[in-house]
């Protein structure tokens, strides 16, 4: 069974009550690792989607070489396709942030399923977790609600945080046409597009 005290750490919702406030669901499958081919359930909330199959799939083909016992921050997280994915890959560890309810619950019950002992879970704000986390991470998953002006905040804060290091990987996914200013010291690794979505890899230098 999933280690209760790392998955309700923030707002805690047991996986009956999580069950209960269900809106509309979707479904997302995971592409390889321990768990390929499971598929999960997530709730259909405003500017929640989960990646699609075939940029994760590229993602991790990208990092297929960093991601064994990687330590992966999933900010807004919402369905956590990306983090779960990590977590079936191998990573040591995923912390999943997710602000709203009913999604953070849909999740907590979906890591509950897996039976992950390497999974926190916090419902509140990412950009609040930001500004007050004093760990760093091996690779930080950035995926924001589109057309919010949320993308370039986050960054903002996370280039002056203790989240990232050097050799710090950071994935950002975001709507094309959308410019950011990236950090010098974030080196461009790999770039592709998708559909109405661009998405990057950058390491910390």
């Amino acid at each position: 069974m999933a280690n209760r005290n790392k998955l309700n750490s923030g707002k805690s919702a047991s996986s009956k009550s999580a069950v209960k406030s269900h809106g509309k669901s979707g479904i997302f499958r995971v592409i390889g690792g321990q768990w390929k081919g499971r598929k999960l359930r997530f709730i259909e909330v405003e500017g929640l989607r989960p990646s699609l199959d075939r940029v994760r799939e590229t993602l991790f083909n990208w990092l297929q070489w960093d991601i064994r016992g990687a330590k992966c921050l999933d900010l807004f997280a919402g369905s956590g396709a990306l983090g779960i994915e990590a977590l079936s890959r191998g990573a040591g560890e995923v912390q999943f942030i997710e602000l709203n309810k009913k999604a953070a619950n849909q999740l907590r019950s979906n890591l509950e399923q897996l039976q992950t002992d390497d999974a926190r879970l916090f419902n509140g704000d990412a950009l609040k977790f930001v500004e007050t986390n004093q760990q760093a991470y091996d690779i930080i998953f950035i995926d924001p609600p589109f057309h919010k002006g949320i993308a370039q905040n986050v960054i903002d804060q996370l280039a002056q945080s203790a989240t990232i290091q050097s050799e710090t990987l950071i994935y950002i996914e975001v709507e094309q046409g959308l410019e950011l200013d990236i950090p010098e010291h974030w080196q461009l690794l790999k770039d592709k597009k998708a559909g109405q979505l661009l998405y990057k890899l950058f390491q910390v230098t």
